[in-house]
């Protein structure tokens, strides 16, 4: 039996070439085996092509052991037909990563347990825009079916210039000139959300359609590629949020309560083309462009208690019936004032990213290439919150609600008060919390936030290989990046219109009511807040707050950057080495602009641009030994790096003088902050079972001489422009919270990982098999020498993955199970600013069974395939300390079931 494969490329600095194509397109590899001989004892007459999963698994075991750096790959069969969503799913299932869940989708990747501010992402090798404040791409804006491979460095080498500390991730798009026949394929697939509509006018169904064509023309010179997809996904939940937990007669009760029904539809249309043109046998030219538009529309329906004293209504009591630890987990609180919330979420984004190739491979060994990249995104977020309940006036009408507080949050009834009811429940300032409005009250409150990112990237490579020698190739690169990112806040009071401080809601205007039942309690007023303020129902009344002007920001980064690699090969007794050295070196120009208000009485506002010149110089060494036995053992070492969150170099920032201890403080970015930097080794054991599978063991460790920590730190102020209240003494020495360099640090690991079809073990199992791995990961980060190690954000010490499957004669069936365990997660508070939440651990579990029906059917070409998602409904559960009772969150997302076919013609 031989596994049918054609291989194209060249091995060594740009390794890692192996690639399946959309829908199963065929695989290509190295150019090095394209005359070599089908595995032993095969004969064409009896040649098996190996395709779909299968085929995808071996694609990427052959990735894998091929490359000269630690890589992880996963190929366009195993994303087109796992139940991803989007490339996020897939890539959470490689050995050693994970993903964080964002409205049940899989948002961002962890590598090695490490969040996404510590790796990078590239597509095509160009540099990515991102939708978010930060540097990392969230992969839900990129649908599977755009997308041909994608390849994960846990290793960097000196051409790979876009690295990232703990990962690279690279994003490859289709080259129709390595495909062997034309393709064309539709597919369409429907969805349905096990949760039911959680708001009576959202959808519990969804939809998606996508094609693919690909062709070579003019002697297969000329090769073409275009997919689209289009999305119209539902997404619903049920949320529970905690304000937090306040301490009476020595035990915790909780302090207000949020819970949300929440319904989101996601649209998402992206297109992919690429066109490549080979004139001459050594010269290729190639131009591709992705194109996404995101939009995901949310409405968010609940109740807001203030449960504590001067948080919302003074007279509140409580009379506790149950505790459990120290924690109060039943009773009643009296005089509660309450907000009925009506909220929008809206986001829309735009991405574009596409460049120009040309790439020259001699004759006589010499090559060389030539790349330009041009990313952008355009992106706007809009929270709008709206507010109901009973007037705030004398003899408001208060309700006394009985609660329960456990692992799930706290649930409540209401005595005395019916929230749905339009006469009791008006639209107001219920509690009084828009004094600060320039109106004295606010009815709502809108805030968007605005998005501008753009980057251009030029590389240009010169390479001269050697028949004989340690040395079989050299590459000298210069390559430069140009970034621009801007944030531009807008944020408004909503006061209702002519004036009102109260108004029942129009009929017209009336929905369906929302029930709260997952929370104990029954249904509340409902209405579309979008609406209400498209029709003049609420006003909008600019923010005026000098603390509105100190978010915004201008980021600008110039990156310049020269590389030097020779590639090796050799032998040691019966063993090749390979591998690669070089080194690449980075000048660094980072500015910021934006607004910095100065501790002045009255305080005043001032635009400055600030920021630092620096060179990072990165060597790298990879090495694999390979044996016979098909016993690979790998080395790296390098000096690694990570570039600073675009949002921790802003120079806007604050400071204050406060008339109680005669100090100073203040906190925003750094614009002078410099990346993160470690010396990091590996150490790799791989065997392989022929091109089948393999089992590996991987050992890491990274020392850190600059960790970016954010904590206050002292800063003499003396010299700013500072004036204080006649007759007040004031100390310089204050302190100031914001990002900065420490250097006591390191983390380190292993990771078990492996796909082995049972084949390997006997012929009786064959279509039968397993791939995933796990991960330990230990961290220890100080803000100072001596100091407390402290947790990095998004980091969780364990992280593991399994696929169990069977494909054969067209009939396949697969579960996966991913699992990470506790980690500090960040999350987008309504001020569009990060909080910090501690997220326990979560098991998510899917599956798939499915048809390919056989070469010789009336149906060849037609695959069938039934999907299931979070089956067992694993909530998304974060706390505020180490006591699992005291929840601040508790989102369940359902399960989602998708049916749906894939066409090849």
């Amino acid at each position: 039996m031989a596994l049918r494969t054609r291989f194209n490329g060249r091995l060594g600095a740009s390794a890692i070439a192996l690639t399946v194509s959309a829908f199963a397109l065929p695989a290509v590899a190295s150019a090095q085996d394209a005359n070599a001989p089908a595995d032993e004892g095969a004969a064409d007459s009896q040649e098996i092509v190996v395709t779909g999963f299968r085929a995808s698994l071996q694609n990427a075991v052959n990735v894998k052991k091929r490359a000269e750096t630690i890589v992880e790959s996963v190929s366009a069969e195993d994303i087109g037909k796992l139940p991803d969503a989007s490339i996020g799913e897939s890539i959470a299932r490689l050995p050693g990563l994970t993903s964080q869940r964002l409205a049940g989708r899989a948002n961002s990747v962890a590598i090695r347990g490490l969040g996404p501010d510590l790796s990078s992402t590239t597509m095509n090798g160009r540099p990515q825009t991102s939708t978010g404040e930060q540097r990392n791409v969230e992969f839900d804006q990129y649908p599977s079916e755009t997308v041909s491979r994608v390849d994960v460095y846990k290793t960097p080498m000196a051409s790979l210039i876009h690295q990232g500390l703990v990962g690279t991730v690279d994003i490859r798009t289709i080259r129709p000139l390595e495909i062997r026949d034309r393709v064309l394929s539709f597919g369409a697939r429907g969805t349905y959300v096990d949760t039911g509509k959680v708001n009576a006018e959202s959808r519990d169904k969804g939809f998606r359609v996508t094609g693919t064509y690909a062709d070579k023309f003019a002697n297969d010179t000329i090769g073409v590629a275009l997919s689209a997809a289009y999305t119209d996904d539902p997404y619903q939940s049920t949320e529970f949020e905690a304000w937090g937990y306040n301490q009476v007669n020595g035990n915790y009760v909780v302090a207000g309560i949020k819970p949300f029904g929440v319904s989101s539809r996601v649209k998402r249309a992206a297109f992919q083309g690429t066109l490549q043109w080979q004139p001459t046998d050594t010269l290729t030219l190639t131009a591709d462009g992705f194109y996404s538009h995101f939009t995901d529309k949310q409405i968010k329906r609940g109740i807001e208690f203030p449960l504590a004293a001067g948080l919302g209504w003074s007279a509140v009591t409580l009379t506790p019936t149950g505790t459990e630890g120290n924690l109060v987990t039943s009773g009643t609180f009296g005089n509660i004032g309450a907000v009925v919330n009506n909220h929008g979420y809206e986001r829309n984004s735009d991405i574009f990213s596409g460049g120009f190739n040309a790439k020259y491979d001699g004759d006589d060994g010499w090559s060389a290439m030539f790349d330009f990249g041009y990313s952008r995104t355009d992106r706007n977020e809009l929270s709008l919150e709206t507010n109901a309940g009973t007037p705030n006036v004398a003899g408001k009408v208060l309700d006394t609600l009985n609660f329960v507080s456990g692992p799930n949050g706290t649930s409540f009834t209401s005595n005395r008060l019916n929230y749905a009811d339009p006469n009791l429940i008006v639209l107001t300032d219920p509690l009084g919390w828009g004094g600060g409005a320039p109106t004295g009250h606010q009815e709502g409150y809108y805030n968007d936030r605005i998005i501008d990112d753009e980057i251009k990237s030029f590389q240009t490579q010169v390479a001269r290989e050697f028949e004989d020698g340690f040395v079989s190739k050299v590459s000298v690169g210069l390559a430069y990046t140009d970034r621009k990112k801007s944030k531009t806040p807008v944020e408004n009071y909503l006061n209702l219109a002519n004036g009102a401080r109260t108004l029942v809601l129009p009929t017209q205007y009336r929905l369906p009511d929302t029930n709260l039942a997952f929370v104990g309690a029954g249904p509340m007023l409902s209405y579309d807040p979008f609406q209400l303020l498209a029709d003049g129902v609420y006003v909008a009344v600019p923010n005026i707050s000098k603390d509105i002007p100190a978010k915004a920001y201008q980021v600008t980064e110039q990156l310049m950057s020269m590389y030097l690699q020779a590639d090796l090969r050799g032998s040691v007794g019966d063993a090749d080495l390979t591998g690669n050295v070089g080194v690449l070196a980075t000048n660094t120009a980072q500015r910021s602009r934006g607004i910095v208000n100065l501790a002045t009485f009255p305080s005043t506002q001032e635009y400055r641009t600030e920021g630092a010149d620096y060179w990072d110089v990165l060597p790298s060494l990879n090495l694999a030994l390979r044996f016979p036995s098909d016993f690979v053992v790998r080395f790296a070492a390098a000096r690694e790096i990570q570039r600073p969150r675009l949002d921790d170099l802003k120079v806007s920032r604050e400071y204050s003088y406060s008339t109680t201890n005669f100090k100073i403080s203040g906190s925003g970015g750094n614009p002078q902050v410099r990346p993160y930097r470690a010396w990091a080794a590996d150490l790799n054991f791989e065997k392989y079972f022929a091109a089948k599978g393999y089992l590996g063991l991987q050992l890491f460790y990274k020392k850190f001489d600059s960790f970016i920590y954010r904590a206050p730190e002292a800063f003499d102020y003396s010299g700013l422009p500072i004036t204080v209240p006649p007759g007040l003494p004031v100390d310089y020495n204050g302190t100031i919270t914001q990002p900065t360099n420490v250097s006591n640090g390191s983390l380190y690991g292993a990771e078990l990982a492996g796909t082995l079809p049972f084949e390997i073990f006997t012929s009786a199992l064959e279509g039968f098999g397993i791939t995933g791995g796990v991960g330990y990961t230990e961290t220890s980060i100080t803000a100072k020498a001596g100091g407390t190690s402290e947790d990095i954000p998004d980091y969780s010490k364990w992280v593991a993955n399994a696929t169990v499957f069977f494909e054969k004669a067209g009939f396949n069936a697969r579960g996966s199970v991913r699992y990470r365990s506790d980690f500090l997660g960040k999350f987008v508070g309504f001020g569009g600013e990060l909080e910090d939440r501690r997220v326990l651990a979560e098991t998510v579990i899917d599956a798939q069974v499915g048809y390919d029906f056989q070469p010789g059917s009336v149906l060849e070409g037609l695959s069938l395939y039934l999907q299931g998602q979070n089956l067992t409904n694993e909530p998304q559960v974060s706390v505020l300390t180490a006591g699992p009772m005291q929840v601040k969150n508790y989102f369940s997302y359902g399960r989602r079931y998708m049916a749906g076919f894939t066409y090849k013609f």
